[in-house]
């Protein structure tokens, strides 16, 4: 879908394209950020999507098209991006770019209907004029057509300018985004990106009314085991079972470093069930490996890990659920660790 996108861009009614996602945005009183003129130039370019589907149920429901809804909708359907002090200097180009594109395309408008009415005037005329009024009205449309004709062509050059500048900023905020994102030591998402994704993720969940499940997870005794064996040593303990928790977590789950030896797992949509088996099965694995010292090749042990999740109510917001899971994490340290906790779990469960 992007590349024909792009190739609708570039081509000859590039322009016009971009108009009608500015006119749509204008109808329904969209705030012309990028982001919104992303989202609809994809929605009115292919209305067969998930994007085009999401979009068509707000706009039905009557609710207005706030900056909130436009950014879960784009985080689901588009590649994400972080706000950033770069990236929002990048957005502001973009911003700018795009503005500039539609007070082209605007005038461009405006002078192809002068032409038109000048080209309409002409043709009730000329049946009435004389040879020398007829020469005088050829050469006022000649100049007309010129003027037509460079003001076409300072707009195809404006445009491909903008798009070679569109290249560049999306390069730039790729990898932008992916520091912005990543924790240096494990490779995975950082606090600031979870915070963020969580935030996203609950907005997404009351859209699609659908559930999430937040687990925490705790290195048990690692301050012990680094003041034992060194902090390298303890970075390698924390890239081992960042790597376990990585390979649990596929897209659209996602894990962070939530800060030290702690970790945050995010699992939208899933059966409270099917998260519990993933998390006891991380578990295990991570207490099951005997792990050696790789500079000297030393026996370390085995570690293990305190799990506690918390399963999203309706409507709660990201702290709350958060506040939940930390304490659940908090009972299965106090209950010995090494074991998986849930917070306010049902009856049955508690009997058990």
């Amino acid at each position: 879908m992007a590349t024909d996108l792009e190739t609708l861009l570039r081509g000859p009614k590039g322009y016009l394209l971009a108009r009608k996602a500015i006119d749509a945005m204008e109808g329904y009183r969209v705030a012309p950020t990028a982001l919104n003129f992303e989202l609809w130039i994809h929605y009115i370019t292919a209305r067969d999507t998930p994007l085009a589907a999401e979009m068509d149920g707000v706009l039905a429901s009557g609710r207005p098209f706030t900056d909130e809804v436009g950014e879960a909708i784009a985080a689901l359907h588009l590649p994400s991006a972080k706000l950033t002090g770069e990236i929002l200097e990048a957005g502001e180009t973009l911003t700018k770019e795009l503005d500039s594109v539609s007070r082209a395309i605007e005038s461009a408008r405006e002078t192809s209907e002068l032409y038109g009415q000048q080209l309409a005037t002409a043709s009730e005329s000329l049946d009435r004029q004389d040879t020398d009024a007829v020469k005088a009205m050829v050469q006022t449309l000649s100049i007309a057509t010129r003027k037509v004709r460079e003001e076409n062509q300072a707009l195809e050059i404006q445009l491909a300018d903008t798009t070679e500048e569109l290249d560049r900023l999306r390069e730039h905020l790729e990898l932008v985004r992916r520091d912005a994102m990543t924790d240096g030591l494990t490779g995975l998402a950082n606090r600031k990106a979870f915070d963020e994704a969580l935030e996203r993720t609950c907005v997404q969940a009351d859209l699609k009314d659908e559930t999430i499940t937040l687990a925490l997870v705790d290195i048990d005794h690692f301050k012990t085991f680094n003041d034992t064996w060194g902090h390298q040593t303890g970075d390698q303990v924390l890239r081992y079972v960042s790597s376990v928790m990585e390979r649990v977590t596929p897209a659209p789950r996602l894990a962070a470093r939530y800060g030290g030896e702690e970790f945050a797992l995010i699992f939208p949509g899933e059966p409270v069930s099917t998260v519990l088996e993933v998390l006891e099965a991380a578990r295990v694995e991570v207490s099951s490996r005997l792990l050696k010292r790789r500079s000297t090749n030393e026996d370390l042990g085995t570690i293990t890990i305190s799990i506690g999740y918390a399963e999203r109510r309706p409507g709660e917001l990201a702290v709350g659920l958060l506040e939940r899971a930390d304490g659940a994490l908090y009972a299965s340290k106090r209950g010995g660790r090494n074991r998986t906790t849930q917070a306010d779990p049902p009856p049955a469960s508690k009997a058990a």
